[in-house]
Order: structure tokens, then C-alpha cells, then sequence
């Protein structure tokens, strides 16, 4: 009996010259193409794992802190490198719930609550890993989901659902030609992802040897030129410059275009961003407008992790204000209380006054914050050789942002989206 369905033929938009003349790609189901993995550890010593969205199988201990698997684990299903499971723990990026090939472990036991399963030889898995990382199951299993999650937090999807999903694919030589394709292209921007990191940690070293370590007066690296220049004076952020406070808007004062009132979403790894606006009639009463070189502070917000959050205003920003969840630090040298704001020392008066219920700083709490700090020349060269990283660390990310939006660019061309699919 076939796999291959009558109706719901498909020829990509992008193809390789060599399959330019291989005919349309037909329809699989889930079920006709692969096996369903039932196989239960009971006592094999196999190391337990979970799955997280956007990541894929982690180590138990790594994503609980613990193993969790407890009297459940001989219940546990044996995954051998190469076979897939579905986590129905509904995500932001997967609300569907996500699926992963594993690739990290060459065996592994995997929570009886996956769906795991495993392709015939004639299909290729990295192939079918596209599909699932664009969430092209999604669509297809919402018809299933009659509520949002069980008590459990798990969706309500049976495995008999769960197989029935249906694909376009083409033969097994297009399929790996594919693969290699976006797999070498996965190698490129993890490559440049961990250029990245390395970068940010290259900086937090930085920041550590330059700015004294607690208890101390003077740094633990200093520029040759201040080597003798004596103990930094310790200062309150408030010698250092003002705060602007934020505007207090509601919604009938909300416009498609006018006076920019930057949030906490607009602050992204140390950066502003414009991809969430907000705009206000620019004519509003009690508006203070940013100025280049403001550092904008998160004072408030649901989030205790985004409290302290900071970027500094660029040149060449629209007009703007903040709003009233918001706080501008405009200090006499910006440059160097930027960085200021990026250290261990304020980092843990952030979270010195942040208790279990209190999710804000105030106004005189931040101006109090102290800091030893040295002469402005030192602070200059300071804050030139940081600001240099920031470009640099600035620069790798708009590479490694690029390289993605081109595997996007890709995976669309490459690839039906869920509509195309005939069900």
C-alpha cells in the first residue's frame, strides 16, 4: 500500500537545479511514514531527559535542577539518537506543543507522556526537523485541542491525532539535499551564536576587572596612565546625574504615529529596539522628551527579572518619551554611567530592593545607589574601551541576525506552508 496520497500535490518555490524536472512533492501522513516508539526502559540505566521549546531534550538535572523521574521512570521510553518525540507542553513559541529529533545522546529515557517516534529509512529526519522547528504541526493539531491544557499542562492531543498530521515532501535525495543545505547553514549560525556569547562573556570580564570588586576601592585592571592615580571616590548615583520621570498616558491618548513613549519592550540585550511601539499625540501634557545619550531604566513591571534593565538613547532615535513604568538616567559623562549601570555593583542593589511582593525601585532608591568611580579622564578611557565591545558584540549579532532572517527566508522558499497542505 502507498504512503502517497492521490491529491495535494507541491513544487517548492526555491529547488536545486538537479530536481528541477522530479516532478511535485506528494502528501505523507505522519502515521503511514513512521513508527511509534513504546518501548519502556524498566531496568536499563539510562539517563532521564526532558524537552524544552526552542532548545530541544535537556538533561532532567539541568532543566529541574534534579531528576524527576522518580517510581514513573521504568515507565520511561528508550529514544536511541535519531528518533523523535512530542512534548504536549503548550509554549509561546510552540503553543501546540513542540518536536524534537534527538541529537544530543545516543541513548537516553524519555517521559511516557511524549508521543516518541521513529522515520522509515526512504524519509530523512534532519528534513522532517524543518517542518517541526516552523511549526508546521501546530496548525494541523489546534483542530484537536478542545481545551487550553489539562491540570497537568499538558494539551489534549492523542497519539491517534498526533499521526494523522500530514506533509509535502519530495523523494529521499531531494530531502537530504535539503537537509544538508539548512543543516550547514544551522553549523554557520551556531558558529556565529557562539562568537556572540563569547563576546558577551569577553565583556563581563571586562567589567569585572575594571570596576572594584566588593569591599574594594580600586579596580583589579587599570589603564598603565592611572596606575598611581589613587583610590575612586565612592558616589551616589545622584552626584553622577538626574532622573527624568515617565509619562503617565491612557488609552484614548494613543495614536498610529506621533510621540514615541519607549517601554520596557523597547530595551533588548542592552539595546533599544522599535519593533513594539507605542505613540502618543505628540501636543500631550506632562511629557518629558528623551535626548540622545538618556539611559532609559525599568523601574516597574510584572517581571521582577526585567527590573534595572537599561539602554542608552542613541543619536539618531525619532522623538520619544517613556513612559510612567520607566525612568532616564541623564548623567555628565552618560557614556561611562552606562557601563556603570552594567556592573555587579548595581546589579545587586537592583535585587537588594526588590523583595518577594515589590516588583519597582523608587526614585531615591536608585539616586542612593553608590558606586566608587574615578576621575573623568579615567572614566573616559574607561567607558571608550567598553563602548568599543558594545560595537563589537552590536555587530556580531546584526551578522548573526542576518544569517537567520536568511534561513527564514529559506525555509519559505524551501518549504509549503501549513495551508498548502490538502487535508
Amino acid at each position: 500500500m502507498s504512503n502517497k496520497k492521490s491529491k495535494g500535490t507541491f513544487t517548492p518555490k526555491l529547488r536545486f537545479p538537479e530536481f528541477q524536472n522530479s516532478g511535485k512533492w506528494a502528501e505523507y501522513r505522519l502515521g503511514k511514514i513512521s513508527t511509534r516508539i513504546i518501548e519502556k526502559v524498566g531496568d536499563l540505566s539510562l539517563t532521564p531527559v526532558s524537552i524544552t521549546a526552542g532548545k530541544g531534550f535537556v538533561l532532567q538535572a539541568e532543566k529541574f535542577g534534579r531528576d524527576i523521574s522518580g517510581q514513573q521512570y521504568k515507565n520511561y521510553i528508550v529514544l536511541n539518537r535519531g528518533d523523535f518525540a512530542y512534548n504536549k507542553g503548550n509554549s509561546k513559541k510552540y503553543p501546540q506543543g513542540c518536536i524534537y529529533k534527538l541529537k544530543e545522546f545516543e541513548q537516553v529515557a524519555a517521559p511516557n507522556v511524549f508521543i516518541c517516534f521513529r522515520l522509515e529509512n526512504d524519509h530523512v529526519a534532519d528534513f522532517y526537523q524543518c517542518y517541526f522547528d516552523t511549526n508546521f504541526h501546530g496548525p494541523q493539531l489546534q483542530k484537536f485541542i478542545t481545551s487550553s491544557a489539562r491540570g497537568t499542562g499538558l494539551l489534549n492531543i492523542s497519539a491517534e491525532d498526533f499521526f494523522s498530521i500530514i506533509f509535502l515532501s519530495p523523494n529521499k535525495k531531494e530531502q537530504q539535499k535539503i537537509a544538508d543545505c539548512l543543516t550547514s547553514l544551522d553549523e554557520l549560525i551556531a558558529a556565529e551564536r557562539a562568537q556572540v556569547d563569547a563576546l558577551q562573556a569577553y565583556k563581563k570580564g571586562l567589567l569585572q576587572a575594571l570596576f572594584p570588586a566588593e569591599g574594594k576601592s580600586v579596580p583589579a585592571l587599570r589603564f598603565p596612565e592611572f596606575q598611581s592615580a589613587g583610590e575612586w571616590e565612592e558616589k551616589t548615583l545622584g552626584d553622577l546625574g538626574k532622573l527624568i520621570l515617565g509619562l503617565t498616558y491612557s488609552p484614548s491618548d494613543i495614536r498610529d504615529d506621533g510621540l514615541l513613549v519607549l517601554r520596557s519592550s523597547n530595551i533588548r540585550d542592552g539595546l533599544i529596539v522599535l519593533d513594539d511601539c507605542v505613540y502618543v499625540t505628540p501636543d500631550i501634557k506632562r511629557a518629558n522628551l528623551s535626548q540622545p545619550n538618556d539611559i532609559l531604566i525599568c523601574v516597574r513591571n510584572g517581571s521582577t527579572a526585567l527590573i534595572g534593565k537599561n539602554a542608552i538613547i542613541p543619536e539618531d532615535m525619532p522623538l520619544c518619551t517613556h513612559g510612567a513604568f520607566m525612568t532616564v538616567f541623564r548623567a555628565e559623562n552618560p557614556k561611562f554611567a552606562y557601563q556603570l549601570l552594567q556592573t555587579k555593583a548595581y546589579q545587586s542593589q537592583v535585587a537588594a530592593g526588590l523583595g518577594a511582593r515589590i516588583n519597582s525601585i523608587n526614585n531615591s532608591q536608585l539616586l542612593n545607589y553608590s558606586f566608587f568611580v574615578p576621575t573623568a579622564p579615567e572614566q573616559q578611557k574607561i567607558a571608550e574601551l567598553l563602548r568599543s565591545t558594545d560595537e563589537e558584540i552590536a555587530a556580531q549579532g546584526q551578522r548573526l541576525a542576518a544569517l537567520q532572517v536568511h534561513k527564514q527566508g529559506l525555509l519559505q522558499g524551501l518549504f509549503p506552508s501549513a495551508g498548502e497542505v490538502d487535508e
